[in-house]
């Protein structure tokens, strides 16, 4: 039996049907170095064939799990090992890793999973003949696939920025939404560009299989904003942040209970190892699962305004302290995440002009994704999109935190247009972005060194 008191139950119960409480994703990690081969095809077809047998139980497991419970599963999803990495044997720097994404992107098919994150390179420090393979295939890997996502790492604490690979994924960017321009740049939503990229993390577009995970892994992302909104609405306009931030543990802890009972009873179900549990906050379209309306409930007039940095240091804090003590193993992410068109209260402000991309890059200082899902005008100079990219790694880097990048640069479109993405991924406002020119700095490529604090050893 499920270790529930019936206090808990009716709790759980209330959330769900109230308050729009579910579990995220569960999200299996799949190994996929024994898929090296000498050719693009022959990767390919390992990969093909060790997914749809590996993963084969995942969805129904999920499903019974969810009818027993009575807890939506809103997403199941793999992450595998980076594909440049796995493909390091067969890759030229001119190879086309497309068929492999393909591949990918049929097996999650064939096992009825939503997203398979992976596509992925670390060129923080230096980029191999593979990775540059990778990077050159990503555009028409995502335009030519439904469920594959990508995930670049530029930066971290240890190596300091590649301006280099930042400027490259400035032009993967702009080639990503060209590629799918028929869809609003829909590519760019599935693409996200890291510092400090954490190897366990089960919320897309940045899932990977690390090389110290096991071989096979069930890691899962948890939600519950308008979970948290409700408590604190009941709490009251009176009450001081001390008695904000114990509420919001209070509640966190609950929504995590949930996640880590999933995440054992899916890697006992499936025969795997139990990852982590990540804690973030993650919003979606529907009224009433906004993070917006939580920064709001606590008393920011509107989201973006003045105090909003501040509130969302201490939603990202209460949420990590009283999570982590409702399981033994958190990691991913775990913040809040504030993904503009999947906040439809986010997007709003953003339309009213309340919320601009310079507020939200400092919000990125106290969250894991503070640049996330933001459609700016399809004209964007690459060198600008760069540039942006460089301004969140140096927020990671200098502070030792994972932060990241999913911008749209949305073909034919201008500020105001609206780009509706369907799903989960909502109806992104085209926020205006400064024309001040980076061309200088980000031609001078090279690398921005690591910080002194990155000297611990």
């Amino acid at each position: 039996m499920f270790p529930y008191a019936e206090e808990e139950v009716l709790q759980t119960f209330r959330m769900v049907e109230m308050e729009h409480l579910d579990i995220r994703c569960v999200t299996l990690g799949v190994n996929l170095l024994d898929c090296a081969d000498r050719s693009v095809e022959g990767v390919a077809e390992k990969v093909h064939a060790k997914l749809t047998r590996v993963a084969r139980d995942l969805v129904p497991v999920c499903d019974a799990i969810q009818d027993e419970l009575g807890v939506p599963i809103v997403n199941k999803r793999l992450a595998i090992t980076p594909v440049a990495i796995v493909a390091a044997a067969a890759a030229r720097e001119d190879s086309d890793l497309t068929p492999i994404a393909r591949a990918v992107d049929r097996a999650a098919r064939t096992v009825g999973v939503d997203f398979v994150g992976g596509f992925s390179a670390y060129v923080h420090k230096g980029i191999t003949p593979a990775d540059e393979a990778l990077l050159a295939s990503i555009p028409r890997a995502l335009a030519e696939t439904e469920r594959v996502c990508a995930s670049v790492s530029v930066a971290s604490r240890q190596a300091g920025i590649n301006v280099d690979a930042v400027a490259r994924m400035g032009w993967v960017i702009k080639d990503a939404a060209e590629a799918t321009a028929d869809r609003g740049g829909l590519g760019c939503a599935k693409l996200v560009v890291f510092s400090n990229m954490p190897e366990d993390n089960p919320f897309m577009a940045g899932a990977v299989h690390g090389l110290g995970e096991p071989e096979l892994v069930i890691n899962v992302g948890v939600s519950g904003p308008g979970t948290v909104a409700a408590a604190l609405k009941q709490l009251g306009p009176g009450a001081d942040l001390l008695a904000v931030s114990d509420c919001i543990k209070r509640t966190a802890f609950k929504i995590t209970r949930v996640g880590a009972l999933v995440g054992r009873e899916a890697a006992a179900r499936l025969g795997v190892a139990t990852g982590i549990v990540d804690l973030s906050l993650a919003p979606t379209p529907a009224v009433g699962d906004s993070v917006a309306e939580i920064l709001e409930v606590m008393g920011v007039d509107a989201c973006g305004g003045p105090g909003s940095t501040m509130a969302l240091s201490l939603l990202t804090d209460a949420v990590k302290k009283g999570g982590a003590m409702a399981s033994h193993a958190v990691g991913g992410l775990s913040g809040a995440f504030i993904p503009v068109s999947e906040d439809s209260l986010m997007d709003r402000r953003a339309a009213e002009g309340k919320l601009t991309l310079e507020k939200l890059e400092a919000m990125t200082s106290v969250c894991s994704v503070g640049l996330d899902m933001v459609v700016v005008p399809g004209d964007t100079p690459a060198s600008t999109l760069s540039a942006i990219v460089g301004d969140l790694m140096a927020i990671g880097v200098i502070n030792g935190k994972t932060t990241a990048v999913r911008i749209i640069p949305a073909p034919g479109k201008e500020v105001g247009d609206v780009v509706d993405f369907g799903g989960l991924l909502g109806t992104g406002t085209v926020m205006p972005v400064s024309t001040v020119s980076a061309e200088r700095l980000i031609g001078r490529g090279g690398r921005v060194p690591a910080p002194t604090q990155a000297l611990v050893n």
